[in-house]
């Protein structure tokens, strides 16, 4: 007697799938780890998964769905029985909206940083993962169908993420716990042009002239008021990848930059600093210079907050006190980011220069010119006082 399980396989392959290039084919055998392919893409995300072991265990391209989302028509997979062996591709964009709709889900991990992030006790990367799954056509209490579940995940640099896709500034987000639990804030930069915070600051295409202040806002939002924004250090980049680009710091923890003016942080549940616009050296040669601003950004208690302030004295002091604190005051780290800024030189400041200079050029010609003529007179009358009295002398 043939077990229950296969006799389902050769029914339903019968029945639906009778010119199956799988009966025949090498792949019709039990799954395994290696039948998914994933591509973490610049995107999107890939997914191949071999068609056979599916119908092996009695399953069908329709009977399979990212997280379980099988009533969602865009959670399912596509059949492509062009390719050698057949496939079912999944894709989704790793932005936002994409991410969540089918139920995958997005943790932050930390690791120990380096290069750029080398100050730093540990820099955070995003992990997208889920679980391609079937569905189980049998509604009673029991089933002879054998789950399939393949799992996936990609990871992602989380300052990739928060610049190069819809997740934006607005989607980071930080986890602290409170008193009731955890909770998550959302955090938000906003470039503002002057100091009441009220008015966004407009960037031209054109540019920024050079030393115009840029008033910076990181706030969050649904948060207890136990806890304030603190920022630990904001820099500008030449890329919206700030780990592969020139860097400038405005301010590491206590080490402020002279055209940088701190306002609040670590105090409220907004922090405020503003920066003179400036240029890039390796722009040089170039109408404009672009760069990117970036803020890594914690939550902290606010009693925990005026002691690191208080105890503001060096930066490695500073971030051992926060690491001493990591799951009780302080939150891990998030980087937001703004979007371009843009700088220019007054050309016509330059025209002015030149015009100047070609102005003097010409005045000291003149002048020149007049002093030449004035010494040859000189010279000429001299000449002829003496011929005169050369003259004189003979006819006495």
């Amino acid at each position: 007697m043939w077990p229950a399980l296969l006799v389902c396989q050769l029914v339903l392959i019968l029945q639906s799938e009778a010119q199956s290039p799988c009966l025949t084919h090498p792949t019709f055998k039990d799954p395994a780890n290696s039948d998914i392919t994933v591509v973490c893409g610049t995107n999107k995300m890939e997914l191949q998964i071999l068609l056979c072991p599916m119908y092996f265990y009695g399953y069908n391209e329709s009977m399979v769905a990212l997280n379980g989302q099988f009533g969602k028509p865009e959670c399912r997979g596509t059949a492509d029985w062009t390719v050698d062996p057949p496939v079912v591709k999944f894709q989704f964009y790793i932005t936002e909206p994409y991410i969540s709709v089918c139920a995958n889900k997005l943790t932050i991990t930390e690791e120990i940083g380096s290069g750029l992030f080398s100050d730093f006790s540990s820099v955070q990367s995003v992990n997208i993962s889920g679980v391609v799954n079937t569905q189980d056509p049998n509604a009673g209490p029991i089933t002879y169908w054998q789950a399939m579940k393949y799992l996936f995940s990609c990871r992602y640099p989380l300052q990739y993420m928060v610049n190069n896709t819809e997740m934006s500034v607005s989607g980071v987000s930080l986890a602290i716990k409170d008193n009731n639990g955890s909770f998550i804030s959302t955090l938000s930069m906003v470039l503002f042009e002057d100091h009441t915070y009220t008015t966004r600051l407009f960037m031209p295409p054109t540019g920024l002239m050079l030393k115009t202040r840029v008033f910076v806002e990181v706030r969050a939002t649904n948060l207890t008021e136990r806890f304030n924004v603190l920022l630990d250090r904001c820099y500008a980049t030449t890329s919206p990848y700030p780990g592969n680009s020139t860097s400038f710091d405005l301010f590491v923890g206590c080490n402020i930059d002279p055209q940088t003016i701190m306002g609040v942080n670590g105090e409220q549940q907004v922090a405020r600093f503003s920066f003179e616009t400036f240029r890039f050296v390796e722009h040089r040669n170039r109408t404009v210079s672009t760069f990117y601003l970036h803020c890594a950004t914690r939550l902290c208690e606010s009693s925990f907050c005026r002691s690191l302030r208080q105890n503001c004295t060096t930066s490695g002091r500073k971030r051992k006190a926060v690491q001493s604190a990591q799951g009780t005051s302080v939150s891990d780290t998030a980087t937001v980011s703004s979007g371009q800024i843009i700088t220019k030189v007054d050309a016509s400041k330059d025209l002015k220069k030149d015009e100047a200079v070609v102005g003097i050029s010409v005045a000291a010609g003149v002048f020149g010119g007049l002093c030449v003529v004035m010494l040859a007179v000189l010279i000429y009358k001299i000449r002829k006082d003496k011929f005169n009295a050369h003259k004189s002398s003979l006819f006495h």
